[in-house]
Order: structure tokens, then C-alpha cells, then sequence
């Protein structure tokens, strides 16, 4: 089936959201639900999502593992091909790297419909990639602005789809999907989850009471941290990770997924890519807590 095809039974889709390095704990996230018998009719992916994404709906998920897992700080130097344009770096590396597990695979070869999320940079427009070589959509939806470089498809320059749609389960859900799981890697999404288990759960109110405290001695101690004035470089990572958490926040509101696996990775950096064992580890675990909740959302529409 093609990802422009819309399914004529209910099915169960994954949502999969950027988040830069962070982005390999999609890696352990999608093994667990694979292990659990948890199996999507319909990816979409952002950003680093659009990688893992891509990867396990053309039964590759197993070779970009052994990619991140060989990750080293000596060896992420060797990715970052610098240059004077649109971004601080070009990306070419990064994608003779996808295209030597993938080749020229297209969207109509993969096992699973996928969908690849960018933003077209002259009109702010959000565009689904599902035609053509899926290692391009791929370059296209982790562009991070300032970053890696746009890139032209079809006369169009795109950057990172994190910039309109950082977990698209919007996207899920316009084709058709009855059961959407949203795979979370932004602290909005962490924190709203948390605030709800507090909610609901009245035996952590005397662990937040002595985190308010902690934050509280924090914040009075600021002022006497002296810091380095930051980087260009982390002034815009920075500046794109708020303001993807405040997107993300807000589109999960209005389209919330049936279920949402949400990794507490708030303590990796954004370029922390040599920790991707740590991070396969944090998703596994995080799909097992979430794994109760996706097989009610299942139970309730009867798949």
C-alpha cells in the first residue's frame, strides 16, 4: 500500500518527533513495540523521527541501531561537513551514510507507508514527503534552521519539519489512522505527561512539594553561577528546541494521539549523539511503562 493511499479498515499508525540526538531512543522505542507484537500500518515521522521512521518502514531499523550505537565524539567530528551557506553544516556525510543502508529505496518499496515531514522555508507551508527516494525526505525533514543546510526538492527549499509539525499526529489522523502513538522526545511533551500522573496519582504529591523546594534553592543561587556567554551554535539549538516545545504543546492540544511514549531525556544534548546506548535504553524502558495504556487505547476501538 502507498503512503498516498488511504487505508479502507482502521489501523493502528506511529507518530515519531524530532529531537536531534535524541532521536535515537525512537531506536529502542520501536524494538520494544516490535518485541510486544505492536505493529503499524502508518509511520510519519519529524526530523530525527523521520530517520528512525524510514528506517523501520524499510525493515532497517537493525542497521541504523549498529550506525548509532558505533557513535563517538571523534567519529561525529567526521559527520560535520562545515560550510559557509544555509546551515553550519551540509549534510552530505550524514547522508552517504542513511544512502549506504537505504541505496535509492523509494516510498512506494517500503514494508510499511511512511510519511516524512518538512517545512517549505518560502512559505512556512508543512510538506509530507511520500513520493520518490525516502533518503531525501529524510535530509530534508532534519534540517535543523542554522544548522544543516535546506534542501532543494522539486524547486522547493525545505528545513526541518519540527518547525510546524514536531509529533505529527495530525498527520496520522488525516489519513485515517484510528489508533495513533505519538513517540515524544520534547520537554513539553515530558512534563505534560508527568504533570497528569501527578494529577491523578496523590502519593507523589510530597515528591513534588521537596522538587518545588529544590527548583526553589536553585533559582536563589543563580545569580552567582558565572557562565560563559554561549555560542551561536546554542543559541540557535536552543532557540529552535523552545520554540519546538511550544509547537508541540500547542498541536497535542488540539490533536492529542490515543497513547504517547515520552522518554525522559531532558538531561541529552542536542548533539549528544555518541550516547545512543543510553538512549536506546531510555526509550525501551519508556515504550514498556507506555505499553498498558497502548493496549487499552487498542482494547477501546476494538482492533
Amino acid at each position: 500500500m502507498l503512503a498516498n493511499q488511504k487505508p479502507e479498515k482502521p489501523f493502528i499508525a506511529f507518530a515519531l518527533g524530532g529531537g536531534a540526538a535524541k532521536g535515537w531512543a525512537h531506536i529502542g522505542m520501536l524494538t520494544f513495540l516490535q518485541e510486544a507484537g505492536i505493529h503499524p500500518d502508518f509511520i510519519c515521522g519529524t526530523s530525527m523521527g523521520s530517520v528512525a521512521g524510514g528506517c523501520f518502514a524499510a525493515g532497517r531499523l537493525d542497521e541504523l541501531k549498529e550506525f548509532a550505537f558505533s557513535m563517538t565524539k571523534r567519529r561525529m567530528f567526521s559527520f560535520i561537513d562545515v560550510r559557509l551557506g544555509g546551515g553550519i553544516i551540509k549534510g552530505n556525510h550524514l547522508v552517504a551514510e542513511l544512502t549506504k543502508y537505504l541505496g535509492d529505496t523509494q516510498f512506494s518499496d517500503l514494508k510499511i507507508p511512511f510519511v516524512s515531514i518538512a517545512t517549505e522555508l518560502a512559505t512556512g507551508h508543512e510538506i509530507w514527503l511520500r513520493d520518490g527516494e525516502i533518503v531525501p525526505a529524510m535530509r530534508a525533514s532534519f534540517a535543523i534552521p542554522g544548522v544543516i543546510s535546506p534542501l532543494n526538492i522539486e524547486g522547493r527549499w525545505l528545513t526541518d519539519g519540527a518547525l510546524v509539525n514536531p509529533i505529527p499526529v495530525s498527520v496520522c489522523r488525516a489519513f485515517g489512522a484510528r489508533i495513533v502513538i505519538a513517540f515524544g522526545l520534547t520537554s513539553a511533551v515530558y512534563l505534560a505527561r508527568n504533570q497528569t500522573e501527578d494529577y491523578h496519582d496523590q502519593n507523589v504529591m510530597k515528591n513534588k512539594h521537596e522538587m518545588v523546594e529544590l527548583v526553589k534553592s536553585i533559582r536563589s543561587g543563580l545569580h552567582k553561577v558565572k557562565t560563559p556567554e554561549p555560542s551561536i551554535g546554542s543559541v540557535t539549538l536552543a532557540s529552535f528546541n523552545i520554540m519546538q516545545d511550544r509547537i508541540a504543546r500547542t498541536r497535542l492540544a488540539g490533536d492529542p494521539p490515543d497513547a504517547m511514549i515520552t522518554p525522559n531525556v531532558a538531561h541529552i544534548g542536542s548533539f549528544d549523539f555518541h550516547k545512543a546506548e543510553e538512549l536506546y535504553d531510555l526509550g525501551y524502558d519508556a515504550a514498556r511503562k507506555a505499553l498498558p495504556s497502548i493496549l487499552n487505547a487498542i482494547k477501546t476501538v476494538g482492533l
